[in-house]
């Protein structure tokens, strides 16, 4: 949601960069010659492009029907012609930018004279797309209490099954320029409805209400539709383009926002403005907002596993420190417990220090390990012994100050740990062998520390284990995070992901150590695990995977089961287990109890393997 608007500096910027790179539609004869004709309709403004022809103009009695009012965050209001023209690539609505809390009513009939910008949601390094708006305004009401313009419905039958157009190459891959094919592209049927008055009827929720008071529904109830009730992005080109974000104009202190988790219905009608920000894209602002209907969706619980099975999971506790309330540790103990069902291995990411983000130069995490294992006994589990190597101040990325790091539990009534040499946070583990078999030089030890891959993020952390009197390599992950990368709703399209290079970089690395272990004995049980920030049909995956030195288990799993986060309405994969070629027979679990509910511990969902050594 915006909160504040750089208004001058972020329209120069915009003006000038769009015509240097050619965005702007139309030209500056043609802007000045509707600026002189007859006059100024809401769709002259918003014209056939995402980029207003009449952009940096002022315009005069600008008519109206005031649809929405938002006295909170971005204040403004929306209004729309109730006497549209007859071409559907220019919206009939748009947003009028106040500053301050709008005096308007929605039924108003008004006049607007100002100045029409592009104001992009996040700045212009974002790649977002603008919105187009007025600013500056003197309003004139002209009458009160009319009837609305009726809603355009936004379902199944409107919005096409193509996400998006390729960006224009002329134009850095923009599809600013392009004039809207609303009937082709499902971004350019939003955009066509920008600022206008929109509804959707009964919709499926893929995204439950989060922090910010926000929602995501499909109006395409067919769509890659995940087991339980989600949406699966399964590869760059199904971005879903029935995912639309809801918000509502009401303040929350007047009318609270409803819960609402995976798999629920947003019942009834939902009406109101369709808006732009920059943490989701297109959003419907309800006016109106339906009834959220509850399901039955519960918390999965997987399977305990076997005498002569090795359970083995990853799980991000989201920046876990002494400092967070007994309650989270009490609740992720829990989960371990009666959820994951006390695996014998648990690679844990996102432990921070020992006082948490208060950046002192503490780097020790043993108080919040020893905190969240003695949950986890006081919940039933076993009393798990640790392994972890603490990082250098500041080097590993992260919260500033909390020194995240990944660290091993292990029950030691059922496996134990190889200690060869622990390494520090800037010693590399190597491979040797001994007795015949291969083995780590320093166990637990970071892989290769000091390669600039690893550079402000997490290092990997490799363990050596026994089970029944087998050696079992565990490698730990925290590769870098998707900050900086473009969202699928960016004007360029396909989306910029920037942070895809370096994670390629440490999956290379991880996948060429593990390749070291498998070079002295080729039958060694690897397995590599973590919040690997990245999905299983992405460039990082494959790299781990080269060779065919590890395979990434949760394929193992129908499509319609792989995910372990949801964002912006898409499930999708993060975190994975991926096991070296001696691991042929296993199972695998993506257990699902946090990312598809409202109420979450973490926002990642763990995974679990089993398998016999």
């Amino acid at each position: 949601m915006r909160s504040s608007h750089p208004r001058s500096a972020a329209v120069a910027a915009l003006v000038a960069t769009a015509l240097a790179t050619g965005l702007l539609a139309g030209s500056a004869d043609a802007a000045e010659g509707a600026v002189s004709a007859d006059p100024i309709r809401i769709h002259d403004i918003q014209g056939t492009t995402r980029i207003s022809p009449l952009n940096g103009k002022q315009v005069t009695d600008v008519e109206g029907i005031v649809t929405g009012v938002r006295t909170y965050g971005s204040r403004g209001f929306w209004i729309q012609d109730p006497d549209a023209d007859d071409n559907d690539a220019t919206s009939e609505g748009v947003f009028v930018f106040t500053n301050s809390v709008p005096t308007v009513a929605v039924g108003d009939a008004v006049k607007v004279t100002g100045t029409v910008g592009e104001y992009i949601p996040g700045g212009l390094t974002s790649g977002n797309q603008s919105v187009t708006q007025i600013s500056k305004p003197t309003v004139t009401v002209v009458s009160s209490g009319n009837a609305l313009p009726a809603a355009t419905a936004i379902n199944e039958y409107t919005v096409p099954a193509e996400y998006a157009p390729a960006g224009d190459p002329a134009a850095g891959g923009s599809v600013n320029g392009l004039t809207l094919e609303p009937a082709r592209y499902a971004l350019d049927h939003y955009e066509s409805l920008e600022g206008m008055n929109v509804k959707i009827g009964t919709s499926r929720v893929v995204g439950a209400t989060d922090p910010y008071s926000e929602l995501w529904v499909t109006v395409k109830g067919w769509e890659n539709t995940a087991k339980r009730g989600g949406t699966i992005y399964g590869s760059y080109e199904s971005q879903n383009t029935g995912r639309l974000q809801v918000q509502q104009l009401a303040p929350l202190a007047q009318q609270p926002f409803p819960v609402a988790n995976v798999g629920d219905k947003l019942t009834g009608t939902t009406e109101g403005p369709l808006d732009f920000n920059q943490f989701g894209g297109y959003t419907l602002v309800a006016r109106t907002l339906g009834t959220v209907k509850a399901g039955t969706l519960a918390p999965e619980k997987t399977k305990p596993q076997v005498e002569q099975e090795l359970a083995v999971a990853t799980y991000n506790v989201e920046n876990l420190d002494p400092t967070d309330p007994q309650e989270k540790f009490d609740a992720l103990a829990k989960a371990v417990v009666e959820n994951l069902a006390s695996p014998d291995i648990l690679a844990l990411e996102e432990i921070q220090d020992d006082n948490g983000a208060k950046n002192d130069g503490t780097v020790s995490a043993e108080q919040t390990i020893a905190k969240f294992t003695a949950a986890i006994s006081a919940a039933g589990g076993p009393a798990y012994q640790w392994r972890t190597i603490n990082p250098e101040d500041k080097k590993d990325g992260g919260e500033p100050g909390g020194n995240i790091r990944q660290v091993f539990l292990f029950n030691p009534a059922r496996v134990s740990f190889t200690e060869r040499a622990p390494g520090d946070a800037v010693t590399a583990t190597g491979v040797a062998k001994v007795d015949g078999k291969a083995a780590l030089t320093h166990s637990p030890g970071r892989v290769d520390p000091a390669n600039p891959a690893w550079a402000d993020s997490r290092k990997p952390l490799a363990g050596e284990f026994a089970f029944r009197g087998k050696p079992v390599f565990v490698i730990a992950n925290h590769f870098g995070s998707k900050g900086g990368d473009e969202g699928l709703t960016s004007h360029h399209q396909p989306p910029v992901r920037s942070s895809e290079a370096k994670r390629l970089q440490q999956a290379q690395a991880v996948n060429g150590f593990v390749k070291q272990i498998l070079a002295e004995d080729k039958n060694a049980n690897v397995l590599v695990l973590g919040d690997i920030n990245d999905f299983e049909f992405s460039a990082t995956t494959d790299a781990l995977a080269d060779g065919g030195a590890l395979y990434p288990a949760i394929k193992s799993l129908p499509k319609a089961e792989r995910y372990s986060y949801v964002y912006q309405g898409n499930a999708q994969v993060l975190d994975q287990i991926l096991t070296s070629p001696a691991i042929k027979k296993f199972t695998y679990d993506s257990v699902h109890i946090n990312a598809e509910f409202a109420a979450q511990n973490s926002d990642h969902d763990p995974q679990v393997l089993r398998f016999r050594p």
